[in-house]
């Protein structure tokens, strides 16, 4: 059953993508835990792992296609195109 993103990020614009991910994360009743070079945002729903963006880094979340939850996370991950560089597949 099992689904993974995969992603890479460069992040020029940091303040800026953690303030907007905190506000979205809020908004959609997840919570976030924002460190000097990493957000992680947590959706608390069974069976999806929590997304952990790094300004510099590459990272993989399982989904396992949960929706709205997978869907979220790619718009998410899609969003840091506005902030610097990303690049992602899926498995």
């Amino acid at each position: 059953m099992g689904h993974t993103i995969y992603y890479k990020t460069s992040i020029s614009r940091w303040e800026e993508f953690t303030e907007l991910m905190e506000r979205v994360a809020h908004a959609l009743g997840y919570s976030t835990i924002r460190g000097s070079f990493f957000i992680e945002i947590h959706p608390h729903r069974e069976g999806v792992e929590s997304l952990r963006i790094e300004k510099e880094g590459e990272g993989f979340v399982k989904t396992n296609r949960i929706e709205p939850e997978h869907s979220i996370y790619l718009l998410i991950l899609y969003s840091i195109s506005s902030f610097g560089v990303v690049s992602l597949s899926e498995d």
